[in-house]
């Protein structure tokens, strides 16, 4: 994929907004050629430099940015170059995509594997054990708990699973 088509990807600048959020996205979403210190970023972008380093730094956190260090020899003052490395998105993008389908199939078990009483005052919910040690009355309002059927819940995590695994080409072990 093209660094120009890269950027105008929904999916990939919704994924430098999650990171460096909106103060930070003018620096993500207008990443220079080669080298570049974060004043001339911050002069150029007309933005914060507290803002433009913040956002620097996030990228670098998550290998999308590295920098070499220069250090001027008369003052002794360190000048950072910084390269944006945009080529690793997919990759984390991919990373980020397992990482969910790990959580919603910890999420799914328990969901399954729990019975819940809801609170339909207060919309809180409460597992059988917790519901059981307030005598099935909610603790916040005393109105009567109900019994919670998760089974739409547990069938819309199910369905995302496999979307996921689909798009992910997983192949899910024992089917």
């Amino acid at each position: 994929m093209a660094f120009e088509d890269l950027l105008s990807d929904p999916v990939i600048q919704k994924y430098l907004h999650e990171l460096v959020g909106p103060k930070g996205m003018p620096v993500a979403a207008a990443p220079p050629d080669g080298e570049v210190t974060d004043e001339e970023l911050a002069e150029e972008l007309d933005l914060e430099l507290n803002d433009v380093r913040r956002a620097l730094f996030i990228l670098y956190e998550n290998d999308l940015a590295s920098y070499r260090r220069l250090r001027d020899e008369d003052s002794g003052w360190l000048t950072y170059l910084w390269t944006f490395e945009y080529d690793k998105i997919p990759e984390n993008l991919e990373e980020e995509m397992y990482r969910l389908l790990d959580a919603l199939k910890q999420r799914e078990e328990y969901e399954r594997n729990h019975e819940f009483y809801l609170c339909e005052i207060c919309s809180l919910r409460f597992e059988f054990g917790e519901a059981m040690d307030f005598g099935f009355e909610c603790p916040e309002c005393g109105s009567p708990l109900e019994s919670m059927d998760n089974a739409m819940l547990v069938d819309s995590m199910d369905e995302r699973i496999e979307e996921l695994e689909r798009e992910l080409n997983v192949e899910e072990l024992g089917a």
